[in-house]
């Protein structure tokens, strides 16, 4: 699937650039995800997700965030399928965000929708119409069950597709200033 969700009804696929996070809070009336979460909800696996720290006005830290115990997990999904301008069908997704839980709290604002394993079925059952209905799946995950640690920047570029992007390192402490 194609990253960022384009609705059926888009005129253009450049949407997609504006959909690839969802809030959860709000999903359920936005015209861009009304039907995909009544309709096309889906689980995207993960083992970790990063997040970038704000340090100055030019400097951030991304993280990675996982389960501690390093298991694989899935976050809460919506997809669509979009007629392009020559007959093709794309497939597109986006990830529901919800407020962060006290483990992301100080990095971000918002973090991405983690479902619980017993929550799987009912996030994907077909029969289920009514998002009031999926509502309460959409919560922080438990922090206490989460791992977060400090890894390069070089999370941030696409040619650096490989496990040492999700290597931790060190951090320099934060000088503390009396004044």
């Amino acid at each position: 699937m194609r990253w960022g969700l384009i609705p059926s009804w888009a005129k253009e696929s450049s949407i997609g650039l504006k959909t690839i996070n969802a809030m959860a809070e709000t999903a359920a009336e936005k015209p861009a995800f009304r039907d995909a979460m009544k309709l096309r909800r889906c689980l995207i696996p993960a083992d970790g997700f990063y997040e970038w720290k704000r340090l100055g006005p030019k400097e951030k830290q991304p993280y990675n965030f996982g389960m501690a115990d390093d298991s694989p997990f899935a976050f809460a999904g919506l997809w669509e399928r979009w007629p392009d301008h020559d007959d093709h069908t794309i497939e597109t997704c986006t990830i529901l965000t919800t407020k962060p839980n006290w483990l992301i709290v100080d990095v971000h604002d918002r973090m991405p929708v983690m479902l619980r394993a017993e929550d799987y079925d009912l996030w994907l059952d077909p029969g289920i119409t009514d998002p009031k209905r999926v509502a309460h799946c959409l919560r922080a995950f438990e922090a206490a069950l989460m791992k977060k640690y400090p890894v390069s920047a070089r999370v941030n570029r696409s040619e650096n597709d490989n496990p040492d992007c999700a290597r931790e390192i060190p951090v320099a402490a934060t000088p503390l200033s009396l004044f």
